[in-house]
């Protein structure tokens, strides 16, 4: 991880503050600055962007920007109370997806907070499941991501089969630190009809979620072109999906237990159960 990684990183957490529910927040002013946005009316315009996003994906603006007022010093010593808002994570993931892209630290901000708060999502919602359930509600999911992933990286010029397969072998090669879906199937000892998603628990089936929903995003957004950029995007996100996974403790994609049953052997015994369940 380079300097700036370690950095940022660092940086988003030691902004993090939390409210009197245990949950987290961060002040927008803190954000700006950390983005590198020299002036906060120009932060508020995404802002403003994100705010269209958050009401747009059918949830409530004031539940994720609750503006408040902040007293702050001035260069001359006096104290005044200048406008600020308190950003849930969710409404950080959504600011960095409408920030400059083309500074570094947006681009790792967005990583930070699309695995954090994938990851809150995933803890909420799958508390009840027992591990065989998590892993076809996640696979089901990447089943669509991965169906919209194909059409974004068409539209950037990945045209063949043959190119498809080179794109996913980047994005593999960039969360797996080196490996591409043939040397995945060696390290997991899988034959060669086996298709690797099958064969994941579900924290790594949520690693490669992470990785194919921000790719997916990057293309889109930046309007990637040309099926080498569109190669080295999906490497380059699969690599930043490794690194927090990194920082935050995690084990390494590769490193973790290849389950006993595949998906296909789980679909089948949940359909006996329908099955058995009607009679």
């Amino acid at each position: 991880m380079s300097e700036i990684e370690k950095y940022s990183e660092q940086t988003f957490e030691h902004y993090r503050n939390v409210n009197e529910y245990g949950e987290d927040f961060w002040y927008a002013r803190d954000l700006a600055q950390i983005l590198d946005y020299k002036r906060f009316d120009k932060f508020l315009n995404v802002i403003d962007k994100a705010k269209t996003a958050c009401l747009n994906s059918g949830y409530e603006v004031e539940d994720h920007f609750s503006q408040v007022g902040k007293m702050v010093e001035l260069g001359s010593g006096a104290i005044r109370e200048v406008e600020d808002y308190e950003l849930s994570r969710y409404a950080c993931y959504l600011v960095v997806q409408n920030a400059d892209p083309k500074k570094e630290v947006v681009a790792l901000g967005q990583t930070y907070f699309a695995v954090q708060t994938r990851k809150q999502e995933l803890q909420e919602q799958f508390e009840t499941l027992d591990e065989d359930k998590k892993r076809l509600a996640i696979r089901n999911e990447l089943k669509a991501h991965n169906k919209s992933l194909q059409e974004a990286a068409m539209l950037a010029g990945v045209e063949t089969n043959f190119d498809y397969a080179t794109f996913q072998n980047h994005g593999y090669r960039g969360l797996y630190g080196g490996l591409d879906a043939k040397g995945i199937h060696a390290r997991k000892g899988l034959k060669k009809s086996h298709k690797i998603l099958d064969h994941m628990g579900s924290t790594e089936l949520a690693a490669n979620l992470f990785r194919a929903t921000q790719t997916d995003e990057k293309l889109r957004r930046e309007n990637v072109q040309g099926k080498e950029n569109a190669n080295r995007a999906h490497y380059e996100v699969g690599k930043k999906v490794r690194q927090t996974i990194e920082e935050l403790g995690g084990t390494m994609p590769e490193d973790l237990p290849t389950p006993e049953k595949s998906i296909k052997q789980i679909e089948k015994i949940e359909q006996k159960k329908l099955l058995n369940k009607d009679k």
